[in-house]
């Protein structure tokens, strides 16, 4: 079977491939990577299927949803860590604004968190990279009909995790809280007291099992909380 290549040089754009033996109704992808050699590699392969087929490609998140606008997708296919704007974040506007493309995150970070969040946000899916390109496909084809696709080793993992014990007044602290970022710094981003954003962080210091908030914003991270 054919797995997402770690990287590897094509001769023709996808656009140019022959589709003489495409069906006369194709699903529609629009892909999401802001990785240009994992974006062409993904976009090739997808397009060896008979009847899928890339009708855009967006490097950062920002560009999703006008890009879905334009092209009408079946299925977005989206990474999570975009410029822009995150998978996720894309995917809740997705629902909101192309409510007939179906959303399937492909990313390289099994997170429980992260597989939770996207449920949230109306994705239809959640696979990791490290599937057969045929397994993408025949996701692809699934969550067109409906039905909602999810890697099972993670799935497990997301129910032992648990839900995300931060709240979102936490995350948006934590989240600010990169870049050596002072709690004057933090106040003012969010228009917040100071004493306010102290209790937000040592909250989420609390409940993240951690010494400091830089220890909190990497454990909040490696769950997929943030």
């Amino acid at each position: 079977m054919h797995r997402l290549p770690a990287g590897a040089l094509y001769p023709w754009p996808v656009d140019e491939m022959p589709r003489d033996h495409r069906p006369a109704k194709c699903v529609r992808v629009l892909l999401a990577e802001d990785q240009g050699m994992m974006r062409g590699a993904l976009a090739l392969l997808l397009g060896m299927e008979a009847d899928l087929e890339v009708v855009a490609q967006v490097a950062a998140g920002d560009k999703i949803v006008d890009a879905a606008l334009t092209h009408r997708p079946d299925v977005a296919l989206l990474d999570i860590e975009l410029p822009g704007m995150s998978g996720l974040e894309a995917a809740a506007e997705l629902r909101d604004q192309v409510p007939d493309c179906r959303v399937l995150i492909l990313t390289t970070f099994g997170r429980p968190g992260y597989l939770r969040r996207a449920m949230e946000a109306g994705a239809a899916g959640f696979l990791v990279k490290d599937g057969p390109v045929e397994e993408l496909a025949a996701s692809i084809r699934r969550v067109l009909t409906g039905e909602t696709v999810i890697d099972p080793a993670l799935a497990a993992a997301a129910l032992s995790a648990g839900p995300n014990p931060l709240t979102a007044r936490e995350c948006d602290v934590l989240k600010a809280s990169v870049d050596g970022a002072t709690v004057a710094d933090i106040a003012g981003k969010l228009h917040l007291s100071e004493s306010t954003v102290r209790n937000y962080l040592s909250s989420a210091i609390g409940k993240t099992a951690t010494r400091n908030r830089m220890e909190a914003v990497r454990e909040a991270r490696r769950q997929g909380w943030l």
